[in-house]
């Protein structure tokens, strides 16, 4: 299996017997939700669009899968969603087959799907690799394989001798304890299962690496193995372990 990093996205190629090209957090509509609480944004679809058409040029897949939150609202639909969604859809479907995982923001999001495109929520099993968006727990038939997941936004801060920062979308890469998630000698499971987390698509969400632990923000992140985690940056340069980078 090879892994092909995508930095303009951030996306991911992932070769085995097909090409998957895999996009997590579009958030598409997030720019309606900025304006509510009084920043104002233009609509950055388009972008997004651009990026994702750009990313499907490069890595030449033979599947697109959409890791989940596609949408930002909740629990409705926005008027920006419904007016951008439907051609967002469209442009990558016009190019190459479409697979959506849901994600927690993505109620109602089926409207917008055609017949066999909408993934289980709890994840599916394709080309001997676990797809799902991160919120809740796996099906027991994802492990024991690689489960690629989103919905965490990870990202990183590097600070300099003098104090000066830099912070960028990051992938995080560990195992998951079966045990915790009780699924310890789940049907399908075939050795350790590793969990490789997805920054975020959307350039405006993002969530420091070194308050992943304590975040709550799923099953999955509660029983990660975060003192062996690795992390790597959306070029695929290999920063180290977690650890190694200190606490903010």
């Amino acid at each position: 299996m090879a892994l092909n990093f995508l930095p303009e996205g951030p996306a991911l190629v992932i070769e085995h017997t097909d090409r998957v090209l895999v996009i997590a957090d579009l958030h598409i509509g997030i720019e309606s939700d900025l304006d509510v609480h009084g920043v104002h944004i233009p609509s950055q679809t388009g972008g997004r669009l651009d990026r994702v058409l750009a990313c499907i040029d490069e890595g030449k897949p033979d599947l697109v899968i959409l890791l989940g939150d596609v949408k930002h609202s909740v629990p409705l639909t926005t008027r920006q969603e419904y007016h951008e969604i439907p051609d967002l859809l469209e442009a990558i479907r016009s190019r190459v087959s479409l697979k959506v995982v849901p994600g927690n923001h993505d109620g109602g999001l089926e409207r917008f799907l055609e017949e066999g495109e909408l993934l289980p929520m709890r994840g599916a099993l394709l080309d001997g690799v676990g797809y799902l968006h991160g919120h809740t727990y796996p099906d027991p038939s994802l492990i024991g394989h690689l489960l690629v997941i989103g919905h965490h936004h990870p990202m990183v801060t590097l600070r300099d001798e003098v104090g000066c920062a830099l912070r960028d979308r990051a992938y995080l890469l560990t195992t998951v304890d079966e045990g915790c998630l009780g699924l310890a000698g789940a049907a399908g499971g075939a050795g350790t299962t590793r969990v490789l987390v997805m920054p975020a698509f959307n350039e405006f969400t993002g969530f420091d690496l070194t308050r992943m632990k304590e975040s709550n923000l799923g099953p999955l992140s509660r029983c990660m193995d975060f003192g062996n985690a690795e992390v790597f940056l959306t070029d695929g340069t290999y920063l180290g372990l977690l650890g190694s980078l200190g606490e903010e």
